[in-house]
């Protein structure tokens, strides 16, 4: 029944991976890089826990000392027991039509102090209020700039919590735009962080802030920051304002590149960090982006920081493996920047990400012209220990290793086939052959069928490489698998290459007519001593092998 279900299945073979898909992008979505908070932080941040000193120092009330989520001992602590009495002086400077900055200042620092609670702020209820609309006409107060850093601070606070639609919903993006060019440091500071914590909400969100020309006054404040802290803050703004899927039109980041580039070439990590993450984002795209990368001469930066641990080492890598997945051009500038000289740093890394990452950036260059596979097998050591990882690492570096294998053995020529069985990737191919990965099982088969036939053109008996690692068993086995792309490449794999041992135990089954009779099985004199001695029936009081003859009707 069985040998009818595979004859059934038979009747048509296609290729399994298409040869497009041997340079792939990643897949991962920007959920994933979230979770990542060691290496790219988180998208959304807190507003900050005191009023900087500059604000301080100018702030002509008494009661404008540091509070600490309101819990200084000279000022008020303010909680939504406040909001009516809150809300009903602000009607009455409505009424009165006098904007009164003192009066101002401290309301707007009374609702921004009741959302600075570490846990589950009441965004709620000040919203339910109608706060919303006063605290956003106060951001054009120009002339008041404590109660505009005030106003914007409360509106941060409502940004980092789930509530940041209803800020743009309000109309508040302009605003907050405006303020990026006020006079006043700490406002701009401000307003960045706010506008980060929305573009970071989403991709909608995203767009909303870039639609609103936010990204040029931001980058101006980069380039000539008038503090450490805002210098940091708009650097990490610019990260969100490059984020998440689907991606910005390159129109609307290109701009933020040679400051990014800039960054890397100076001395504050954390800036460095969050530039790297914006570089990624951009250039996890189509060429149009990675060009715009390449060519600010970022590639030499790039792989510098590849040859040390730091922070930095994560986005750094994430978009080099972005820029190789591109066409052959680009991923060559990488490597005429000594990309691979880095490497066994990397495949070496403790961590398991980095060395998952590097196999992903190994398997984009293999996926390359044949020079480019060249000097990947070039590398004294590399290939050997990327066969060694597909066969032994944990799975998801397993995966990428396999990746490499395969691209090597289905893109390079004969030569470098051979190079990359000598370095093990048979074994490492027939490794996971057991898996339960319908496509990684597609990719190692194809490799597996072009080594193969690389070995008849070169006269190499790989087909015995294969049965001694369990390969064919292997193979065999696959001829029950559910996938019909891997029964049929199984299948086709075994007739092709493996096909002559089953023809000769045809032949010896087949009945042969000597004079009247019909003879069956081995005849006698083929027998040796050998196979006598190593058959386990002999010396067991067995009867012998011998031709058995009938006569013929």
């Amino acid at each position: 029944m069985i040998n009818n279900n595979r004859d059934d299945r038979r009747s048509q073979f296609k290729k399994g991976i298409d040869a497009d898909e041997s340079r792939r992008r990643r897949t991962e979505t920007t959920i994933s890089l979230r979770k990542s908070k060691k290496d790219e932080g988180i998208a959304k941040r807190r507003a900050r826990v005191m009023a900087p000193a500059t604000m301080m120092a100018n702030d002509i009330s008494s009661s404008s000392a540091p509070v600490v989520y309101g819990h200084s001992k000279r000022d008020k602590v303010f909680t939504t027991q406040d909001i009516p009495s809150l809300m009903e002086q602000l009607h009455e400077i409505q009424q009165s039509g006098v904007m009164d900055g003192d009066k101002l200042k401290s309301i707007a620092q009374a609702f921004r102090k009741i959302m600075s609670v570490e846990n589950n702020p009441p965004v709620h209820e000040v919203l339910n209020s109608g706060a919303l609309p006063y605290l956003i006409n106060m951001l054009s107060l120009t002339d008041k700039p404590l109660v505009q850093f005030e106003a914007a601070w409360a509106l941060t606070n409502i940004a980092s919590t789930d509530q940041t639609a209803a800020i743009v919903d309000a109309g508040a993006i302009p605003a907050l735009v405006q303020l990026l060019t006020s006079a006043s440091a700490d406002v701009r500071e401000q307003s960045a962080w706010c506008l980060g914590n929305i573009a970071g909400d989403s991709t909608a969100l995203r767009d909303v802030v870039l639609a609103a020309n936010a990204m040029q006054p931001l980058i101006l404040n980069i380039i000539k920051p008038e503090s450490t802290s805002l210098f940091s803050n708009c650097v990490w703004a610019l990260s969100n304002f490059c984020r998440g899927k689907p991606q910005p039109a390159i129109s609307q980041v290109e701009s933020a590149i040679p400051a990014i580039v800039d960054i890397l070439r100076g001395d504050n990590e954390d800036a460095k960090v969050d530039a790297l993450w914006a570089l990624s984002y951009i250039s996890d795209g189509g060429e149009e982006h990675i060009d715009a990368v390449l060519q600010c001469n970022v590639a030499p930066l790039l792989v510098e920081i590849l040859g040390e641990e730091s922070r930095m080492l994560t986005p750094a890598l994430r978009t080099v493996g972005n820029i190789v997945t591109g066409n052959d051009k680009q991923t060559q500038a990488m490597l005429d920047a000594d990309l691979l000289h880095k490497m066994q740093f990397l495949l070496n890394h403790e961590r398991r990400l980095i060395k998952k990452e590097a196999c992903w950036v190994l398997s984009n260059v293999a996926a390359g012209t044949e020079k480019q596979i060249g000097s990947v097998l070039g590398r004294y050591g590399c290939m050997a220990h990327v066969a060694e990882m597909a066969e032994h690492a944990t799975w998801e570096v397993r995966k990428e290793a396999i990746w490499v294998v395969s691209n090597v053995a289905t893109g390079g020529n004969k030569f470098h086939v051979q190079s990359v069985v000598e370095c093990g990737a048979i074994d490492s191919l027939c490794s996971v052959m057991d898996i339960n990965d319908t496509k990684m099982l597609m990719v190692a088969l194809d490799a597996l069928e072009s080594i193969l036939r690389v070995g008849q053109e070169l006269g190499k008996d790989y087909c015995s490489f294969v049965d001694e690692c369990d390969g064919l068993e292997k193979l065999e086995l696959l001829q029950e698998h559910q996938s019909d792309d891997v029964y049929k490449k199984a299948v086709e794999i075994i007739e092709t290459f493996f096909g002559c041992e089953d023809e000769a135990e045809d032949e010896n089954l087949a009945p042969a007519l000597d004079g009247d009779t019909y003879a069956f099985g081995i005849p006698q004199k083929q027998i040796d001593e050998s196979f006598e001695e190593e058959c386990p029936a002999n010396g067991h009081g067995a009867a012998p092998f011998a031709t058995y003859n009938f006569a013929a009707v």
